[in-house]
């Protein structure tokens, strides 16, 4: 189970590296981010919009927690995806000012958990059925989704000749003196 000091850390995390491949993938021109690269989400930015729609299906969710999260507010103004596949814009510039909406969500809801938050269960449904998890696990989730198809991006920006730099979590570990 992770404590509050985890997912503050994937939180910080996942905001950097979302603002370094966004970056990276402005480098490149709209046809080449829309381009079919046969990846699961076919394009960067067919992918792009589906950590968003998997992210905002999730925080979304997060909202059945009993704790009632500050944080988690803003979720009410934005529409639920119509799917995985959900397609919020195809301008990179419209889908990072939406992915950064989600990022200060997501650091304001990780700063204000507490361990207890993170043990607690919460319910949610999907298409396979209804679920019943503990918080933390959820999050670890959340996180690791994330990140798997933030690799899938930085294997298609390679392609393109486009390199996003050092992406593993370690770098964002403080050293203990």
């Amino acid at each position: 189970m992770p404590i509050r000091e985890d997912i503050v850390l994937l939180a910080s995390y996942n905001a950097s590296m979302n603002t370094r491949v966004y970056a990276a993938a402005a480098t490149l021109p709209a046809d080449a981010l829309s381009a079919d690269r046969r990846a699961f989400f076919g394009s960067i930015l067919g992918t792009l919009n589906h950590i968003v729609a998997g992210d905002t299906l999730w925080l979304q969710r997060y909202q059945a927690h009993p704790t009632t999260f500050r944080a988690l507010e803003p979720m009410r103004d934005i529409a639920t995806p119509a799917g995985l596949t959900h397609i919020y814009s195809n301008d990179l510039a419209v889908l990072q000012a939406h992915r950064a909406r989600l990022d200060a969500i997501i650091e304001a809801l990780a700063a204000e958990l507490s361990d207890d938050d993170l043990a607690q269960p919460v319910s949610y449904k999907n298409s396979r059925g209804a679920f019943r998890k503990k918080f933390g696990s959820l999050l670890l989730h959340f996180f690791n989704h994330q990140t798997h198809h933030r690799g899938q991006v930085s294997t298609l920006l390679s392609q393109a000749n486009v390199d996003i730099g050092v992406t593993d979590l370690v770098a964002w570990i403080p050293d203990e003196c």
